[in-house]
């Protein structure tokens, strides 16, 4: 299950590793994994809003400082803007894809490996020490 939580966000988004984390409770280890999993796409949801509201406050601004004659060509701002924004969307969603391949792997393996400061957040909501590194101290 921890290695599905991973795997499964990348095209369950928030909401698979939020059924995984809430069917296995009493797994600590596919919890962990789970909320991992979630906790990330939390972040890439914020990142995501963050761009959303990027592209329509510059959309916006610059439409209502482009002249509105019926013969003027469209602002350049938003050729330069837009390809940045999906860059933007893109480079984060293959960052999820890495960390969920990555980490699906090393959960498979039976690590108990943590995500760059979520990993960190999720063992103290779960009350996890520090010290757990491999599946056979999940007792």
């Amino acid at each position: 299950m921890a290695i599905l939580a991973h795997v499964l966000q990348v095209v369950g988004w928030w909401i698979a590793p939020l059924v995984i984390f809430l069917l296995n409770r009493k797994s600590r280890f596919a919890s962990f994994h789970a909320l991992q999993a979630l906790l990330l796409q939390l972040v890439y949801l914020v990142i995501t809003g963050a761009f959303m509201i990027l592209w329509f406050a510059s959309f916006f601004m610059t439409m209502a400082h482009h002249p509105a004659d019926k013969g003027a060509p469209p602002p350049t701002a938003l050729f330069v803007l837009f390809p940045l924004v999906w860059i933007g969307f893109m480079g984060a969603w293959v960052t999820v894809l890495v960390i969920a391949i990555m980490y699906g792997v090393k959960a498979g393996r039976g690590e108990w490996a943590e995500y760059p400061l979520l990993g960190r957040m999720a063992r103290k909501i779960l009350k996890i020490g520090p010290g757990r590194t491999t599946l056979s101290q999940d007792s």
